[in-house]
């Protein structure tokens, strides 16, 4: 923000959740209900504190996340994430506490499935993408493009369903 109202302004936003974040991931494994949303408590693994994890109940802080198949592929699917909460790594745990971490998450994920990704298709960073902010209140509503990690790794693969088909061109 250029101005501290403006910083003020766009805080209460997020604090007051009138935001909207949309995410996209590449996510190992075939995730099988078309939508879903993973509800858990984050907070530090008790056994590595440099980790977050899904705790109970009674501990933790309360976090939620919605997903959307975007389209299934070989052995890993595309999906669209939104939150409700905005915890530290929340999509990367919930969707490792569902069986389906990121590809390319060395920290939540299979280090042997990273490694085949990253010798096939150069993936050395985690397939998370920021895909949309929408701010209403400031008429603010913000898109960043695939990026082309995303588009090399699905133009490489086999498709097993159709589904919603990213413009892998652009």
């Amino acid at each position: 923000a250029k101005t501290p109202d403006a910083k003020t302004n766009l805080g209460n936003q997020f604090f007051n959740k009138t935001t909207k974040r949309r995410y996209r991931a590449l996510v190992w494994g075939n995730v099988e209900q078309d939508e879903g949303t993973v509800v858990g408590n984050i907070g530090r693994n008790p056994r590595d504190r440099m980790q977050m994890t899904v705790l109970p109940d009674d501990q933790g802080k309360h976090a939620v996340t919605h997903y959307r198949v975007l389209q299934r592929f070989q052995g890993y699917t595309y999906i669209e994430c939104v939150l409700e909460t905005g915890r530290t790594h929340q999509i990367r745990v919930h969707m490792a506490s569902i069986g389906h971490p990121l590809i390319g998450d060395y920290k939540y994920g299979q280090k042997s499935v990273n490694d085949t990704f990253n010798r096939q298709y150069k993936v050395k960073d985690q397939m998370l993408h920021s895909y949309e902010l929408d701010i209403p209140d400031m008429d603010i509503h913000i898109y960043a493009a695939i990026p082309d990690s995303f588009k090399n790794v699905m133009k490489g693969e086999q498709l097993c369903r159709p589904g919603i088909q990213e413009n892998l061109e652009a």
